[in-house]
């Protein structure tokens, strides 16, 4: 008998038909979220694990998994629901689908961005409501992007291809990161690097968020960071909802002390606070910053590269810890 590969979702069709041929595979056919006792279940089952973001891999499953568990093969580029320390001890391999995904997520901020600052949704809510008078000089004010400073936290690749777009619409590139990038890459954008983050948040009219989620960044844009934020700026989330206080953040736009946000994601998917949904000054999104044919069928390929690769005796390319 093969190893046996349980996935946790249901991935695209292509993806899982593939699958059924290379490996012994049990499938998730109605896509239900696995629940904790599944999780356990599966990981004293399997050889191989493939979980998405919906799936919290504590280190209380890892400890439980059975002698012929040997990897987690993750579908998707976030790996913060892994609990990694617990699968080093295990010396269980851990793999990633990163670089596939780069250009619908930055699509996705962009499209965050043009929503919140031009309106866009409030203005469809108005329409379909039926509440549109016609076209008026004063009506449905939104802000240009062009000549706008945005300040992208994380240029990793979902940040310099954000950077691309927003250099495109005449906006100024400004950045925060760990290091700066190579000075070619700064010339192509005619990117400004900023070392203090605290001075970049008070000089910008947008602030993009692009970093990965770890415990330095958990509520990285704090009430402090939200506080320094110009008041006719904007806040845009592709990365992780943990990274913002969304407490804060309902507050401040509430008060009108940040003009307005655009959100892919949020603290305790799938739930959303409330109180985002009663605001008109924030475009919300169900956390499809990948959701693409394209991305998606391409994430499921490198699941499987990766787990072929591995069973076959090999260090997937993808390993984020082995």
């Amino acid at each position: 008998m093969k190893p046996l590969v349980i996935v946790t979702r249901k991935l695209p069709l292509a993806v899982e038909k593939r699958m059924q041929e290379l490996f012994n595979v049990k499938l998730n056919d109605d896509d239900h979220p696995f629940t904790k006792d599944e999780l356990l279940c599966a990981v004293q089952e399997a050889t191989v694990l493939v979980p998405t973001v919906t799936d919290k891999i504590e280190a209380e499953i890892i400890n439980a998994a059975g002698t012929n568990f040997k990897m987690i093969a993750n579908f998707g580029v976030g790996i913060n629901h892994v609990d990694l320390a617990s699968a080093r001890a295990r010396m269980i391999t851990v793999t990633n689908t990163p670089g596939v995904l780069t250009e619908d997520t930055a699509e996705m901020a962009f499209s965050l961005m043009l929503g919140i600052m031009r309106r866009v949704n409030e203005g469809e809510r108005m329409l379909r409501a039926g509440k549109w008078q016609g076209w008026a000089p004063t009506d449905m004010h939104g802000t240009r992007l062009f000549g706008k400073k945005i300040g992208i936290i994380g240029m990793g690749r979902i940040g310099q291809a954000l950077a691309k777009r927003a250099k495109a619409f005449g906006m100024g590139i400004h950045y925060h990161n760990r290091n700066p990038i190579h000075q070619d890459l700064e010339a192509e954008f005619g990117a400004t690097y900023w070392q203090s983050l605290d001075q970049m948040i008070t000089q910008m009219d947008v602030i993009s968020l692009n970093c990965p989620y770890t415990d330095e960044t958990h509520h990285l844009m704090n009430n402090h960071r939200l506080g320094l934020m110009q008041k006719h700026a904007y806040l845009i989330n592709t990365a992780r909802g943990e990274v913002i206080d969304e407490k804060i953040l309902i507050e401040k736009l509430s008060s009108g002390e940040i003009r307005g946000a655009g959100l892919d994601v949020y603290e305790n998917e799938p739930q959303v606070k409330k109180d985002f949904l009663t605001l008109e000054n924030v475009v919300l999104a169900p956390h499809m910053g990948s959701a693409t044919t394209e991305a998606r069928q391409a994430m499921g390929d490198k699941v499987i590269i990766n787990v072929k690769t591995f069973l076959d005796g090999h260090s997937p390319r993808d390993r984020v810890i082995s």
